[in-house]
């Protein structure tokens, strides 16, 4: 069931559409952080473009990002790794 939300970011405001209560939920807590983050390097870097400051946002959400899927695919691997050895113990017993 679709719903129609909207949101603001960086004083504009969008209309979505979320797809489910999660999807709304997620949408409303990236805008949050979006939010926060606008507002910090608007603060530390005052009477710099808005599209500068944006831009500084992306980057640092995206490297966040990049840096958890890495962080993920590392544990996934080392979990691979655990099963397998626990495999060749539990058959050696």
């Amino acid at each position: 069931m679709d719903r129609k939300i909207s949101i603001k970011i960086g004083g504009r405001e969008f209309k979505l559409t979320a797809s489910s209560p999660q999807q709304e939920e997620a949408i409303r807590l990236a805008t949050q952080t979006i939010n926060n983050r606008l507002q910090d390097y608007t603060t530390r870097h005052p009477g710099k473009n808005i599209v500068d400051i944006m831009s500084m946002v992306a980057l640092n959400e995206t490297v966040s990002r990049i840096v958890l899927q890495k962080e993920l695919k590392s544990r996934d691997a080392e979990t691979a790794k655990l099963g397998e050895d626990l495999d060749r113990y539990l058959s050696g017993v």
